[in-house]
């Protein structure tokens, strides 16, 4: 029968079908994806069809998984050439950033949206706690919203403490299946107790991402909200590694360059130093934001020149 993965923690997943039955689920023998190598071949979001093991009918096999939609991937901690998929299956993504206590860098925003841009997911950035900013925060503020809605994405400033905000986010995550993320600290999970109040916030902590030089593996959990749609919860990102991507491809994540690329000289231009670059050329103009360009310089600089 058809079911949906709402949780995993490496060896067995929770499975939910149509009608609402919850399995503890394990793979059967080994899944081979899309040609991709993951560190986590089952994500939260897969639809997956099971079979009963057990005649109490509570665990089950997960013999096949559906086709993907689309899903989120960041470089695995264990392996820099091989993904970890956060969560698949999504109509949107959801950026919870700060701009004080802790502040989100620009450089991390720009990786996440790449990361959104390479999978076709939606995102939505949410900068948070706006009621500890003042004048110099509310003035960054207004600079990034007008700089990312020009580009094309939604950008929302709220107080989840002062509950400010709240309905509009609601209103977006109805009947949709969303991602939310963000560093720790940034009131994603304070957003996700507002939801769910019979929660604890600590039922919804889940140990940490795994960052440098941590060895433990952490997985996303999907909730059903009481209004209608899906959010699928994520540790506290500390960062988010850019894996199958080619430094010729990465402008294409960046839309404000994308309009642009046909016109550069070269077909393979990198908008560094080639001459007859339309990139560089608008951004020197001021037509494309400066700070875009250095966060898209940044990422370059990371990327490898040989395929793996």
């Amino acid at each position: 029968m058809k079911a949906l993965i709402y949780k995993s923690t490496g060896s067995w997943y929770q499975a939910k079908t149509l009608d609402g039955k919850v399995f503890q689920c394990r793979i059967k023998g080994i899944f081979k994806i899309d040609g991709i190598t993951s560190t986590n071949p089952i994500a939260v979001g897969d639809e997956v069809e099971i079979e009963l093991e057990n005649e109490e009918g509570d665990v089950a096999t997960i013999v096949d998984i559906y086709e993907r939609k689309n899903y989120v991937a960041r470089q695995s901690p264990h392996n820099k050439h091989q993904h970890h998929i956060v969560a698949s299956n999504l109509d949107q993504s959801i950026l919870f950033a700060t701009l004080k206590d802790p502040k989100t860098s620009q450089g991390f925003i720009d990786r996440f949206l790449v990361a959104c841009e390479m999978y076709h997911v939606p995102a939505i950035i949410v900068f948070n706690k706006a009621d500890i900013y003042k004048k110099k925060e509310m003035a960054l503020f207004d600079a990034m919203k007008a700089m990312y809605e020009t580009i094309g994405y939604t950008v929302l400033l709220t107080s989840i403490i002062n509950n400010d905000g709240i309905d509009t986010i609601k209103n977006l995550l109805h009947s949709k299946t969303s991602l939310l993320s963000g560093h720790s600290g940034v009131g994603k999970s304070s957003f996700i107790n507002v939801i769910f109040p019979e929660l604890d916030l600590k039922t919804l902590e889940v140990s940490g991402w795994s960052g440098k030089g941590m060895h433990s593996t952490t997985f996303a959990e999907m909730f059903d909200l009481p209004f209608g749609g899906k959010i699928i919860d994520t540790p506290g990102i500390r960062e988010l590694g850019l894996v199958d991507i080619e430094k010729q491809e990465l402008s294409h994540y960046f839309p404000e360059m994308r309009t642009l690329i046909n016109e550069c000289k070269y077909n393979n231009c990198l908008h560094i130093n080639e001459p007859g670059c339309a990139v560089k050329s608008a951004t020197e103009q001021g037509l494309l934001p400066m700070e875009r360009y250095i966060s898209y310089y940044k990422i370059l600089e990371t990327i490898e020149d040989d395929k793996y």
